[in-house]
């Protein structure tokens, strides 16, 4: 595909936080942008808002005319639409070029020089990082996020085209479309066993995203990972390392070796020593781009964070309230550890949305061991995202494998008044569902409370 011929571009779930970050990008380079989505939200409310037609029903006449010329419109969908999709179907059926945001976002960034942040968990939080490094040492880049960056409320961002930063997600394979220059893996848990079957095809699925690395370019990979590169960790003896780690006032305060130097005293907001490696990586990997180290240290201290990864939404003496993106027993593991970590001896309160069935089904033993950590938890319904139910996997028989007495499942429409039923000090909202939409009201009810 040559995207020189393009004129108009079709996206069938244009409001997924990938999807319309590309969706962004060519309105942005004035191409006619329009797509369907089941759901109207705050993304695809701003994405109208820039001239994207968007509709909320999966009907072809509702496609406006100039988007139904195979010669000169692109179809862009994402892996979650259903085979049976009238609108994809009748694209697939009459001839349009139609590609996956993957395959579209290889083709935007082949030709740039790439930087991929690829790992099961972490990618949002360390592309959003390595983004804004970039921009503040006046790098002339294009990003596309998986989340809303807080430093420049987007998901996209684009301040020239000569460097690119993806996250390069493992789903459906997807990262095997890119070819960066330097990547980074910072994680290779198990997950999307829908997809992969097993551990060992999701770790051999990583090996391959490795190989699609240009010649002379460079892998960063976190200490204990089981691949070649160039390593990064805490108080180890890492190519790249954070050493001397104190906390001041909520500030992780250390030093950062490099193979060629140290920067002392540098400073990052973020809780979590995941969020500590997170930045560690995309420092090094700013690095490559010919950045100052003590410029860059500069820029760490003021990145303000991505939206629901580990986002403070009050925090007072008497109360604190944190949302988080976490799906996966590992990620609920970084959460419970940060919080502990900045909040010793406060009660806690998890409430956790599962996401997916076969996600659900897969880890709840480790889910359970995860959530049983907190002081009291709560369980919303499984968030269904892609799949249809399975049978005997509901959030009530996870709740039953959970080992603490404080447990319940709830429905959101009782959340807010058990929240303040229990009157916890520390309360954390956790999920890739739409939980998110519930903490607006969350943050209303508590934001004046005594």
């Amino acid at each position: 595909m040559n995207l020189e011929n393009i004129h108009n571009v079709y996206f069938i779930g244009v409001g997924g936080i990938g999807m319309s970050a590309l969706a962004r990008y060519f309105r942005f380079i004035q191409m006619n942008v329009a797509g369907y989505d089941k759901t109207k939200t705050p993304l695809t409310q701003e994405l109208s808002a820039i001239g994207v037609d968007i509709h909320y029903s999966d009907d072809i006449s509702l496609i406006l005319d100039m988007y139904k010329n195979p010669n000169n419109t692109l179809v862009v969908y994402t892996p979650a639409v259903p085979n049976n999709h009238t609108e994809y179907q009748y694209f697939i059926n009459n001839g349009f070029d139609i590609k996956k945001r993957s395959e579209v976002l290889g083709l935007i960034t082949k030709d740039t020089f790439c930087f991929a942040v690829a790992g099961t968990h972490g990618k949002t939080t360390t592309s959003g990082i390595l983004a804004h490094l970039l921009k503040e040492t006046g790098t002339p880049l294009t990003a596309f996020l998986g989340g809303i960056s807080e430093d420049f409320n987007s998901n996209f961002l684009l301040e020239g085209t000569e460097y690119s930063v993806v996250e390069a997600d493992e789903y459906d394979r997807s990262f095997l479309r890119l070819s960066p220059n330097v990547a980074c893996i910072t994680s290779m848990d198990a997950d999307h066993l829908d997809i992969y079957g097993d551990d060992k095809n999701i770790k051999k699925s990583f090996m391959d995203f490795v190989g699609c690395i240009k010649p002379g370019g460079k892998l960063f990979v976190k200490s204990g990972l089981p691949l070649q590169g160039i390593t990064y960790g805490i108080e180890d003896d890492s190519d790249y390392c954070i050493k001397n780690l104190k906390i001041e006032h909520g500030t992780y305060i250390f030093d950062l070796g490099t193979p060629d130097t140290v920067v002392t005293g540098v400073r990052f907001n973020k809780p979590g020593r995941h969020n500590l490696l997170n930045g560690l990586v995309a420092f090094a990997m700013a690095v490559q781009a010919g950045s100052p180290p003590y410029r860059l240290a500069k820029a760490l201290e003021t990145f303000k964070g991505v939206q629901r990864r580990f986002s403070y939404r009050i925090k007072r003496d008497d109360f604190v309230f944190i949302d988080d993106y976490a799906h996966h027993p590992t990620e609920i593991n970084a959460v419970f550890d940060a919080v502990s970590e900045m909040h010793a001896d406060k009660s806690t309160l998890a409430v956790f949305q599962p996401h997916l069935f076969s996600r659900t089904k897969d880890f709840a033993d480790d889910f359970a061991k995860s959530l049983s950590n907190f002081d009291s938890i709560l369980l919303l319904d499984i968030y269904p995202a892609r799949e249809e139910p399975l049978p005997g996997i509901t959030s009530d028989w996870l709740l039953k494998k959970i080992d603490n007495q404080n447990k319940k499942v709830i429905a959101k429409s009782k959340l807010v008044s058990e929240i303040k039923k229990q009157n916890p000090q520390v309360l954390i909202t956790m999920g890739a569902g739409d939980i998110g939409l519930e903490i607006s009201k969350i943050k209303e009810e508590f934001t004046y409370a005594n």
